[in-house]
C-alpha cells in the first residue's frame, strides 16, 4: 500500500536528503584514479554517522556496506572493495540511503574517473538528462507511467537502452517502499500520482542492451550482460499541492 507523507514528513525526509547531497559534494573531489572504492565507502560510512544519521544499506537484506558502488559495466549493488581499484577512465556510479530519526532519503551519482572517453560521457549525459526530465515530467503527470515514459523516450533517442530489472520505488518510511518505478513504461499507466508521494527515480541506463546478470560468487553485484558500461542518477523526489521538490 502506498502511504503519502504529511509536510511534517517530506521536510524530514529531505534532513535525510540533505546528508546525501554532502557526501556527493564531498565525493566529487575525493574520485580519483588508484584511490579504492572500499576507502571511498568508509568516506561515505563516517560522514553519514557523523550526522547522527545511519547508511541505510548496510544489513539490509544481508547487504555488507554503506554504499553501492559500481565500475563500469556494474550497473547497481557493486559491493566496495580494498582490491577494486579505480583507474583513469573509469566511470563509478554511488548508491547511497540514509536514515535519520526514522526516515529514509536515497540518491546516486555518476562520477568520470581522470579522462573519460566522449562516448562514456554521453552515456552519463543521456543518463542524468532522463532523471531530470522525469522530475520535470513529475510536475504535471497523472500517472507513474508518465514519468517511466519519460525515462525511456530520453534515453532510447540518445541511443541508449534503461535497465528493467532493476527500478525506482517509493521512499521514506522505509528505504524501500510502494509505488514500483520503472524506467520504462506507457502512459496514463501505474499509480495515480497525488500529493504527498515520495519517491526515489532512478534510471539505469546501458551503452549496449538492458539485459543484466548478477554475479554468482557475491549475489549482490549486477553487470550489463553485453559487459558495456552502465550509468546510474537517482534523486527522492516529493510530490506537492503545487509542484515537486528535489529532496536529495
Amino acid at each position: 500500500m502506498v502511504r503519502l507523507k504529511s509536510p511534517e514528513d517530506i521536510e524530514k525526509i529531505r534532513q535525510a536528503g540533505q546528508i546525501i547531497n554532502l557526501v556527493f559534494e564531498i565525493l566529487k573531489g575525493k574520485i580519483r584514479p588508484e584511490i579504492d572504492t572500499l576507502s571511498l565507502d568508509n568516506l561515505i560510512e563516517d560522514f553519514i554517522r557523523s550526522h547522527n544519521a545511519r547508511p541505510a544499506f548496510k544489513g539490509y537484506r544481508g547487504y555488507p556496506a554503506a554504499s553501492c558502488i559500481s565500475v563500469n559495466d556494474e550497473v547497481v549493488h557493486g559491493i566496495p572493495s580494498r582490491d577494486k581499484v579505480l583507474k583513469d577512465g573509469d566511470i563509478v556510479g554511488i548508491d547511497i540511503g540514509v536514515e535519520l530519526g526514522g526516515y529514509y532519503a536515497d540518491a546516486a551519482y555518476t562520477f568520470g574517473v581522470g579522462s573519460v572517453a566522449e562516448e562514456d560521457k554521453r552515456l552519463m549525459e543521456a543518463t542524468y538528462n532522463a532523471l531530470m526530465n522525469a522530475i520535470n515530467k513529475a510536475k504535471t503527470a497523472k500517472y507513474i507511467g508518465d514519468i517511466s515514459y519519460t525515462i525511456q523516450r530520453t534515453v532510447e533517442k540518445a541511443g541508449f537502452s534503461v535497465v528493467r530489472d532493476f527500478i525506482g520505488h517509493g521512499v521514506g518510511f522505509e528505504i524501500h517502499e510502494p509505488p514500483s518505478v520503472p524506467n520504462y513504461g506507457r502512459p496514463g499507466t501505474g499509480e495515480r500520482i497525488r500529493p504527498g508521494l515520495v519517491i526515489a527515480i532512478e534510471p539505469m541506463v546501458n551503452a549496449g542492451t538492458w539485459e543484466v546478470d548478477i554475479d554468482r560468487e557475491d549475489k549482490w553485484t549486477v553487470r550489463t550482460k553485453d559487459r558495456k558500461k552502465s550509468a546510474h542518477y537517482e534523486h527522492t523526489i516529493a510530490i506537492l499541492e503545487k509542484g515537486v521538490i528535489i529532496l536529495t
